[in-house]
């Protein structure tokens, strides 16, 4: 079933989008546009002179944070935001955080174009960063946003080449906040789209992801130290092995995560042995988990249990375990009342929709605990994303921007 609304050819999107990549552009295909580098400012003049071309009332905050605004007629206090961010992994894709930005300006511009002036203000943010893949700091720009951002915080840190986050922003025409506590009282909705990361909607043949929960995350650094020795001649009886403890682990750590099934996940990503020669039994192993649910509850229950069952493979094999915990980020629900303007849009136009939750971390989670926020997500090819090798279907793009379109049409023209 075709969807009724039609309001932009794939084409014209993947065009925007690969106009918005040049910015930063890599031999190889990819994209590096870090936080208040030479690229970064050109990618966010050239949108500011788009939003300008069009109509759009434009500013930026004091940090670089880049609004375009779509006046409205009657309550003019009130703004409804959409957008996501202009920064990217180093090497990155064309979609991931640009993709936001490129179809919420053209939502706001079918939208004027068709119904003129809303009733409520219209307006499309391109935020300063998310990635933390300068300086080690994340969600910069939604942060200042809702008054999350503290500029002590990041006033002593450094990229990899010694640049100081201060000069940076100094030298990129930006400053701290005023008052860094600050939330915008006239944002009333944000509604970030987004492609989806990962191969749920490919894998099902949908076209639109309406998100309902951002998962929540713990992540560990486990170390494991035993006894280093002679690989010859320490008996098997006799040995302290780091490395045969810690693969232990890891294998429980997935056999638990597969029987808890969806959606909890569970990942160990690296693994550092010492002193990692072929002829010594490895006196030390460290290794990182990541663990993800929709629910705290399960969340907390799943990882408690983990850190339980780790401890008893150590005793049981000799070794001790040190376990830290380095983040614990609470799931994060979207506004279920937005959620059900997309979802009856969605149904309305006959846009082929899927309900379901988000496994990576997005800048709607840091704002949805101060303004109601949902998130529209288009499928991934094979899931890939941070990489030159990321891509959306061009049909796939239009059909999001369509979503967004009428979201906005409800939130922004309706009484």
């Amino acid at each position: 079933m075709e969807s009724k609304i039609a309001a932009y050819s794939g084409k014209a999107v993947q065009e925007r989008l690969e106009w918005l990549g040049q910015f930063g552009s890599e031999p190889n295909g990819g994209v590096s546009r870090l936080l208040y580098s030479k690229e970064w400012m050109e990618a966010q003049q050239s949108l500011k002179k788009l939003f300008a071309d069009e109509g759009l009332t434009v500013q930026f905050d004091e940090i670089g944070n880049l609004f375009g605004r779509l006046e409205g007629t009657t309550y003019q206090d009130e703004t409804i935001l959409t957008g996501s961010h202009v920064d990217t992994v180093k090497n990155g894709g064309l979609y991931d955080g640009q993709y936001g930005i490129i179809a919420g300006f053209l939502a706001l511009k079918y939208l004027q174009e068709k119904y003129g002036a809303p009733l409520r203000n219209l307006e499309v943010v391109s935020m300063a960063e998310e990635e933390g893949s300068r300086f080690p700091y994340s969600f910069w720009g939604s942060k200042n946003i809702i008054g999350q951002a503290n500029p002590e915080d990041v006033k002593g840190i450094k990229d990899f080449d010694g640049v100081s986050f201060n000069d940076a922003i100094h030298q990129a025409g930006f400053d701290y906040k005023e008052n860094p506590m600050k939330v915008r009282d006239d944002v009333k909705s944000f509604i970030e789209i987004h492609v989806e990361q990962g191969n749920v909607l490919e894998t099902e043949g949908k076209s639109v992801g309406i998100v309902q929960h951002i998962v929540g995350q713990r992540r560990y650094t486990v170390t494991v130290n035993g006894q280093a020795n002679h690989a010859g001649t320490t008996p098997m009886g006799y040995r302290k092995d780091a490395m045969n403890a810690a693969s232990r682990m890891v294998c429980a750590i997935n056999d638990l995560a597969v029987a808890e099934g969806d959606p909890l996940v569970a990942t160990v990503g690296k693994m550092i042995l010492e002193p990692n020669t072929v002829n010594v039994v490895p006196g030390k192993a460290t290794f990182t988990i990541d663990i993800r649910h929709t629910e705290k509850d399960a969340l907390v229950n799943f990882t408690n249990e983990v850190e339980a069952k780790l401890r008893e493979i150590a005793e049981r094999t000799g070794v001790v375990i040190d376990i830290a915990m380095w983040m614990d980020e609470d799931p994060v629900p979207m506004d279920p009342n937005i959620v059900r303007v997309i979802q009856e849009q969605c149904e309305k136009n006959n846009l082929d929709y899927k309900m379901m939750h988000s496994g990576a971390g997005h800048d709607s989670q840091i704002i949805a605990p101060a303004i109601p926020t949902a998130m529209i997500f288009v499928p991934s090819h094979n899931g890939i994303s941070h990489s030159p090798d990321e891509y959306t279907n061009p049909e796939h793009l239009a059909e999001g921007v369509n979503a967004l379109i009428c979201a906005l049409y409800e939130l922004g023209y309706k009484e």
